[in-house]
């Protein structure tokens, strides 16, 4: 709606509500509101033209004497200058009594978004104050603090290794038993676990049995005989639970008479002798890593091939860390899954020798230009985990190994994060402490375990010292 039409619309409002005597000085009464463009003058009174403004700002503005108006009673009327007259006591024309909505709940509501729009300012800081000085106070403090501590720290080394059985060792028929000696009638399969007195393979559905020793039968032995490999066929009789016989190195007729028992329970011809080809000799209970023999075949060469029964750790360490192995030292070794075992050195090897050229490239290449072998020297080391539940079901698997390389006994130490470079080398560390925080120079030592050795001026154990992130 424009101007002009609200200022007609508001007129017939106002004749509507105006008393019959209500008129223009001369005493003539009013019916319309004659309406003024600009430009034009009014013929009106002064008294008339000023009662218009009036209204007009009344409705425009809805202020505080609207309010103040409408809380008059009905028979009110204006006086002064507040009512538009012109001071000489002449009655004003009637307040009209058609109400109008005020504006005074959006008054409200503009007055209360500009206060938290001022407050709001106030807290981030856009008309100045205390928020930078609280800024500049929290980044003079570090952001974490630690304690000085007296430790022991153990540096480690952290190898490459890899779990499994172990090396593979042959099972070699013995020449004796050699073309017509038999035929190969059972072989194991890859997986099986054979123990004392078991069937390592068979010929002419005889077994030959697995004997626990370090010394392999290599003779005949029979009444009369001496030596090593006597006393292990004793022990293992013995272990079998044959006897009637002192076990010792002397093969006499004691030891005879339970062969022959022996024998029977393998269903062999009892002879009272045992021949090389009679037992295989290995220093515990094996697993079949892989078959080699076939039926049908006559007993020579490799049978079977076979490892130890439990899970061991091998590494080929690097030569430089051969100081931090040698048997009975302890190691934790990291499976894929992230869970830890511990383990102990059991074997440390001779270090290998790098190859300097393979005889291919030595004779095809000219001087200098050999195959020469990048590789550098090793030294084997295996490790027992007596915890073989804890190696879950992993058969074979690439881990991690942590040796321990040093240990420093009574140390102060921080973490690694409380040390601060300082200009033109070396460290130092933030010491907070009740007048502010101060930077002290220190000497370091050993780092282990995210943990650095400290000492210096002013740092004992306790000191408090910040961990910049």
């Amino acid at each position: 709606m424009t101007a002009p039409d609200e200022i007609r619309e508001r007129a017939q409002d106002e004749e509507t509500d105006e008393s019959p005597t209500a008129g223009d000085p001369s005493g003539e009464t009013s019916r319309a509101l004659q309406l003024h463009m600009a430009g034009e003058v009014s013929r009106r009174g002064a008294r008339d033209l000023d009662s218009v403004d009036q209204r007009r700002l009344d409705t425009r503005g809805e202020n505080s004497s609207v309010a103040s108006r409408e809380s008059r009673p009905e028979t009110a009327v204006d006086g002064g200058a507040e009512g538009g007259g012109d001071g000489t006591g002449t009655t004003p024309a009637p307040v009209s009594r058609r109400r109008r909505r005020p504006l005074r709940t959006s008054l409200i509501v503009v007055i209360a978004i500009a206060v938290a729009a001022a407050a709001g300012a106030a807290t981030t800081g856009v008309f100045g104050g205390d928020g930078s000085d609280v800024a500049n106070a929290s980044a003079s403090t570090p952001p974490r603090t630690a304690k000085v501590q007296r430790t022991t720290l153990t540096r480690t080394e952290t190898v490459d290794g890899n779990l499994g059985f172990g090396d593979a060792s042959t099972v070699q028929a013995p020449a004796a038993a050699g073309p017509g000696a038999g035929t190969v009638t059972w072989v194991p399969t890859a997986g099986d676990i054979v123990k004392r007195g078991g069937a390592v393979y068979k010929v002419n559905e005889q077994k030959v049995p697995l004997l626990y020793g370090s010394v392999p039968f290599y003779r005949t032995m029979k009444d009369g005989t001496e030596g090593t490999d006597v006393a292990t066929l004793e022990k293992n009789l013995a272990a079998l639970g044959y006897d009637g016989f002192v076990v010792d190195d002397a093969y006499d007729a004691s030891t005879a008479a339970a062969v022959r028992e022996w024998q029977e329970d393998l269903g062999r011809e009892k002879t009272g002798t045992v021949r090389p080809s009679d037992a295989v000799v290995a220093s515990g209970a094996r697993r079949i890593a892989e078959v080699k023999a076939v039926t049908g075949a006559p007993p020579s060469g490799p049978v079977v091939t076979w490892t130890g029964t439990e899970r061991i750790v091998s590494v080929a360490l690097d030569v430089q860390y051969e100081d931090i192995v040698a048997k009975g030292a302890k190691a934790t070794v990291t499976l894929p899954d992230n869970t830890t075992v511990n383990a102990e050195v059991t074997d440390v090897g001779s270090p290998t020798t790098p190859q300097s050229g393979d005889s291919q490239g030595a004779a095809g290449g000219s001087a200098g230009q050999g195959g020469s072998s990048s590789k550098k020297a090793t030294l084997p080391v295996e490790l027992k985990v007596d915890d073989q539940k804890g190696l879950g079901r992993y058969q074979a698997a690439a881990v991690k190994i942590s040796l321990k390389a040093q240990t420093r006994e009574n140390v102060l130490a921080v973490p690694i994060n409380a040390l601060v470079a300082q200009r033109g080398g070396g460290y130092a560390v933030q010491a907070v402490e009740s007048d502010g925080v101060h930077a002290k120079p220190v000497k370091v030592g050993m780092f282990a375990d995210s943990m650095v050795e400290v000492s210096g001026p002013g740092i004992t154990t306790g000191t408090v010292v910040g961990v910049p992130k």
